[in-house]
């Protein structure tokens, strides 16, 4: 059986998948290099405007060139810059999600982990600890559940579809683009992951109040807000780093190891008894990857020893406990004993969810990078580190390099990069001047870096909707189909976050994905997400498949040079089973994928596909005709292309 399959599917998608690479090779336009403005580059304005939009939003909807031109494209990008424009609609929408707008302790409050409610169960005896350690889950569980009802507290899950639904719906609906694009590329900078249990509920406030705000101000800043937020100092485990034993306060009994080595050995084991009191209790992981990710990148000058200084210095930051169950119970009951209002005078910091413990700060001095940090100068010492490291030239190049990757090409120009690199210097890494450089750069209109940048799953859902002016009543659906094209939003467990260049997303699998998703997106079979194809083209029905091709591939893809793109396509409208037969293929080829997901998650997929096949049986077993031309079209490697 499975010879017969990988016989019928196998030319099929070598076939499919010849045809969409084959335009990611090369079909750019060919203009000179010029200097902005856009008409020096070869440019129209309408081209430029599309340039524009298609690096600085999650894509255009009709009318929105027209209004660009009408308002003036530096205006355009000014008020994107600016951020403030009213988002009523939007709002709206958000308002009915009420666990979004929640502080971190009410998070706490509200949503507690089910270990800590297990643990509260038991003090307030609803649970015998015996069942516990005996196993018997089954009958506790259900004294769980009854214990959650009374005392008001929802389960995570129910927080965390409140936030991705918030995403997706900001990204649709926004008519702040720029900073909704800018705060997922800085979440993805300080990248924190919900797979890490003790950070996950944090995550929420982490994007709201630490991300979002600061997109467009200084990189010191930002950096600063990441260090100090729950969610990173758990993620990255600084929570709990604390002075090491100094050398000088250790003494190790030699009687205490075994008589059966030599003197040359006792003397080394002794050396490594020394070395791991040396370095209990202190965690190099934040020290670590803000050198790494964060500021100077893996070739920024710096040594494991000055990891290991930096770790040092940022020992005792961690989080003010927000209960008595958590990892900060001992610093709950330690400010307990010393009182609130006395913390200041024993040298503790207290800002908002922040708190720098003094007790469990290095004391000695440090060395980073060549510059000496005094002993007892506590919380300070954490401060002047950070902004040594982003005020670094290895900062500047790294993050103005990770900018223009983003927002112009895989591959951008060093040119582009020094021009960048210069404003960041000279504008105390201001983000905002650092975007107006880029974009004011002939680099940046070069022909080059048109359409250079291929969509993240997540960019090429939130265009498609946009682009077809859908509305949204079920945003997890749309979340759920982002994961399934290999994208799930929260989840990158690496700090890395998740890679920014087409050769990441671009493969046979992911292309077959792709183009199941816009043809099940266009034959509105995604619960949830509702729109008018023939509205888009002002109610005239296109008099066959071929001019549907042609008419709608200028309303989803204006200003280019569609000929190509129509020619490839065109095979496609003829084959009937169209979609039957990518949904197989693209199931069977993301068979590993799901086999690494939890069983939850599997369960939640098994549910979801009886409906959707049944759906499919309660409509026609083939698309409609202009259904499965749109569907090609935002399928297609054009339509992949920004």
């Amino acid at each position: 059986m499975k010879n017969l399959l990988r016989f019928f599917y196998l030319p099929l998608a070598l076939l499919f998948c010849g045809i969409l690479l084959s335009s990611f090779i090369s079909e750019k336009e060919t203009k000179s290099n010029s200097s902005f403005p856009y008409k020096q580059a070869g440019l129209t304005e309408k081209q430029a405007a599309l340039h524009l939009a298609n690096r600085f939003t999650y894509g255009i909807k009709q009318n929105d060139i027209d209004e660009m031109l009408k308002m003036g494209l530096e205006k355009w990008f000014q008020q994107q810059l600016d951020g403030k424009i009213a988002d009523d609609a939007l709002n709206k929408m958000l308002s009915k999600y009420d666990g979004i707008n929640l502080s971190n302790k009410e998070v706490a409050d509200q949503y507690p982990k089910n270990a800590y409610v297990l643990r509260m169960a038991i003090k307030d005896g609803y649970i015998d600890k015996d069942s516990v350690d005996k196993g018997d889950k089954s009958e506790y569980r259900k004294v769980l559940i009854k214990y959650m009802h009374e005392k008001n507290f929802k389960p995570q899950q129910a927080l965390f579809k409140q936030f991705f639904n918030q995403k997706i719906l900001r990204a649709s609906y926004s008519n702040n683009q720029l900073q909704e694009v800018m705060t997922e590329f800085w979440f993805n900078h300080f990248n924190v992951s919900m797979t890490k249990n003790d950070c996950a509920m944090y995550i929420p406030a982490y994007e709201r109040d630490i991300i979002r705000p600061n997109v467009f101000g200084k990189f010191k800043t930002l950096l600063l807000a990441t260090a100090k937020s729950p969610a990173m100092l758990y993620y990255l485990d600084n929570f709990n780093s604390a002075v090491s034993i100094s050398n000088t306060s250790m003494t190790v009994n030699p009687m205490m190891i075994s008589s059966n080595l030599n003197e040359s050995e006792k003397s080394a084991a002794i050396k490594k008894i020394q070395e791991n009191k040396k370095n209990q209790g202190l965690n190099e992981n934040y020290a670590r990857e803000v050198m790494e990710l964060h500021t100077l990148g893996v070739d920024g000058g710096y040594s494991q020893e000055d990891v290991t200084q930096a770790a040092k210095i940022l020992t005792g930051w961690t989080v003010y406990p927000f209960d008595n169950y958590g990892p900060g119970s001992a610093v709950r009951k330690l400010i307990d004993k010393i009182g609130e209002d006395n913390l200041a005078n024993r040298g503790f910091v207290h800002e908002g969810d922040f708190l720098f413990a003094a007790n469990r700060h290095d004391n000695q001095e440090k060395t980073v990078l060549g510059k000496r940090f005094g002993s007892n100068t506590g919380y300070q010492e954490g401060i002047d580190l950070l902004e040594m490291l982003a005020k670094n030239q290895a900062t500047a190049k790294f993050i103005c390099k990770k900018i223009a990757v983003r927002f112009v090409s895989d591959q951008p120009a060093q040119s582009l990069i020094d021009k960048m690199v210069n404003t960041y210097s000279s504008k105390d890494g201001d983000i905002k001047q650092v975007l107006i450089t880029m974009v004011n750069a002939p680099e940046f209109w070069a022909s080059e870096a048109l359409r250079a940048k291929t969509k993240s799953p997540f960019e090429l859902a939130i265009s498609a909707v946009r682009g077809l002016n859908a509305e949204i009543t079920q945003p997890l659906q749309l979340y759920n189909w982002v994961e399934k094209m290999g994208q799930k939003m929260y989840y990158y467990q690496a700090p890395t976050g998740f890679p920014d260049k087409g050769q990441y997303w671009i493969n046979t699998g992911s292309l077959l994905n792709r183009m199941n998703f816009g043809l099940a997106l266009a034959a509105q079979k995604i619960p949830g997400i509702k729109f008018d194809l023939a509205a888009l083209n002002q109610n005239h029905e296109p008099e066959s498949a071929q001019a549907a091709l042609s008419t709608y591939a200028k309303i989803l893809l204006p200003e280019r040079d569609l000929n190509q793109t129509i020619k490839r396509l065109t095979p496609m409208l003829n084959d009937a089973e169209l979609m039957s037969k990518v949904d197989q293929a693209a199931n069977k080829n993301s068979q590993s994928a799901n086999e690494m997901q939890s069983k939850d998650e599997q369960m939640t997929m098994m549910e979801e596909r009886p409906m959707i096949a049944k759906q499919q049986e309660n409509s026609q077993t083939n698309l409609s005709s202009l259904a499965q031309v749109v569907g090609v079209i935002i399928g297609s490697p054009e339509f992949q292309k920004r």
